[in-house]
């Protein structure tokens, strides 16, 4: 595994063929960095399907409400919802949403974003400054690629766990 060098901001996904290990950028968007370590210590993202995954584009996940896979899951209704936790603030920056990149998914209220997240699958730079980039993929971004794509999927892939690496 890549060395970690801050594990209090640090996620590690696990999928079906391997980790993804995921540093959040705290110091550009700390409260949706705030927010996820939040939610993977509580084990609300643990099941969770990736509901949305658009090849060429991005894998969207992170609908605890409606996405986990053990509990209650609904594709149909996969997407729509979010965690029992208020919506955050959009936190914008100058940074590019490139290849590998966390993005915060929102409805079209820039500060609707509350635990659903996209991982970009190629640079994606029209996103710029509409959506809070707050994270990126140190390793595993090839685990990330073999995850199956549907709108929904028929048989999605999911989040088996995730970690702070900290707790890990």
């Amino acid at each position: 595994m890549a060395e970690i060098k801050d594990p209090e901001n640090t996620i590690i996904v696990e999928l079906k063929d391997g980790n993804v290990v995921i540093e959040l950028l705290a110091d550009v968007a700390p409260k949706h960095a705030e927010r996820m370590k939040e939610l993977a210590r509580a084990g609300e993202y643990d099941n969770v399907a990736f509901h949305r995954v658009i090849d060429g584009f991005m894998a969207q996940t992170g609908d605890v409400a409606h996405g986990d896979m053990e509990d209650g899951f609904n594709i149909g209704r996969a997407g729509t919802g979010g965690s029992d936790l208020p919506d955050l603030p959009a936190e914008f920056s100058k940074l590019p949403h490139d290849r590998g990149t966390l993005g915060a998914a929102r409805s079209s209220n820039p500060n609707s974003a509350n635990s659903q997240f996209f991982i970009n699958f190629k640079d994606n730079h029209f996103l710029n400054g509409q959506y809070t980039v707050y994270g990126r993929v140190v390793e595993g971004m090839e685990h990330v690629d073999a995850i199956t794509r549907g709108e929904p999927p028929a048989n999605p892939d999911r989040m088996i766990s995730v970690k702070v690496a900290a707790d890990a």
